[in-house]
């Protein structure tokens, strides 16, 4: 990897789009060239790494490749001043930046360098309007289910309040028959520029017209029961699968099912944040279940003393089952029982059942009582 990015910003490579842009401005505010101690090769070398960092899809291709592809096959690592080679499709272009408070010419548009290119490509000839048409908003919702439908899974509809495609223009958001006019703000291009002024210096931003939202067109007929928006409020109903085995907390993501795009554009999606309901009986531990089972001291005893020495547990499943106490049973640990517990989620088997005893001591003892346990404590220790 020729650049290290991450290193130069001093950033993990884990780190959120926030923290990347905290770590830039922090930065470059300390090596500005003209500032005090400022170092104009370690600020280009900052806003190299910005540039590709802030980029979800450049970052991508940093991550996977340690470079950058352009369309022309250069990388964000190369020689000329957009990641190009010198000997790339721009080779024989001079772009020269002179500096100002960013480093760049005065009349350089700060953003995303798809601005530069699409002013560049715009000289030659060739019109890139950027539209936004923003994509619907994703949607989460909690679904309450007991710990016997998380053991045998079930099939369950629900309805959500959120935004939906509008009926009449079917999210369009107008009617197409009726034509167009041109955007008279951006006259036509779909963006606009905007003059700002920061603590950086002053600096000019290409941005979608937000009238036409970027197509440069104004349609004759707006739809009058969204307003343009192509989405309404509204409900949607969907059946979620819920497999057996599904934990606490563990979220389901149905696609195209959360809040309608604007202006046909696409869906978000729906995730569903399963939460198990604590049981009565059971306890669960991952796949494996523990139940608690009071018995008598007497009939432990008994028990112990009996040909099959077993007791009877209850399961999840609602079916009784016998249980064979071990030889030398220890009070204190719970028997197993296997294959007993919840099913492994997208698996095949069960996790296991526990039994923990709680042995019930009698809260008085006659001295009949007293004697016979006596004799027995005798009759065990072999006096």
């Amino acid at each position: 990897m020729a650049n290290d990015y991450y290193k130069i910003l001093g950033v993990n490579k884990s780190a959120t789009e926030d923290e990347i842009k905290k770590a830039y401005r922090k930065l470059a505010h300390k090596y500005h060239p003209d500032k005090p101690g400022g170092d104009e090769k370690k600020f280009k070398e900052l806003n190299d790494a910005y540039q590709i960092l802030s980029n979800k899809e450049k970052r991508a291709q940093y991550d996977k490749y340690g470079r950058v592809f352009s369309a022309g096959g250069g990388t964000a690592s190369g020689g000329g001043p957009f990641g190009f080679s010198q000997g790339g499709p721009f080779g024989g272009f001079d772009f020269d930046f002179s500096q100002n408070d960013f480093g760049f010419g005065s009349d350089f548009e700060m953003g995303d360098l798809g601005d530069v290119f699409d002013a560049f490509f715009e000289g030659m000839g060739i019109r890139q309007k950027r539209r936004t048409y923003h994509r619907g908003s994703d949607v989460q919702i909690n679904l309450e289910i007991s710990l016997e439908d998380a053991f045998k899974g079930l099939e369950k509809e629900i309805s959500y309040p959120t935004d939906v495609k509008c009926s009449k223009c079917s999210g369009l958001g107008h009617d197409p028959k009726s034509g167009f006019k041109k955007c008279s703000v951006c006259d036509g291009r779909g963006e606009i520029k905007e003059a700002r002024n920061t603590f950086f210096g002053n600096f000019t931003q290409i941005k979608s017209c937000a009238v036409c939202h970027g197509t440069g067109q104004i349609p004759n007929n707006v739809c009058d029961l969204c307003k343009g928006a192509g989405k309404i409020k509204g409900e949607k109903r969907v059946k979620v699968s819920i497999i057996p085995g599904v934990s606490d907390n563990q979220i389901i993501n149905i696609k195209g099912m959360g809040q309608a795009g604007e202006r046909g554009a696409e869906s978000g999606d729906l995730f569903v944040r399963i939460k198990v309901k604590p049981h009565s009986v059971f306890f669960r531990e991952g796949d494996n279940l523990i139940v608690k089972k009071k018995i008598g001291l007497v009939d432990l005893l008994l028990s112990l003393e009996s040909a099959d020495k077993k007791i009877e547990a209850p399961t999840l499943s609602g079916k009784k089952i016998t249980v064979e106490i071990p030889a030398e049973f220890d009070v204190r640990q719970p028997i197993k029982i296997a294959g007993e517990g919840m099913p492994h989620f997208n698996g095949f088997g069960k996790g296991d059942l526990f039994v923990v005893l709680e042995v019930i001591t009698p809260k008085k003892m006659s001295s009949k009582i007293k004697k016979i346990l006596e004799d027995l404590k005798k009759e065990l220790s072999g006096e």
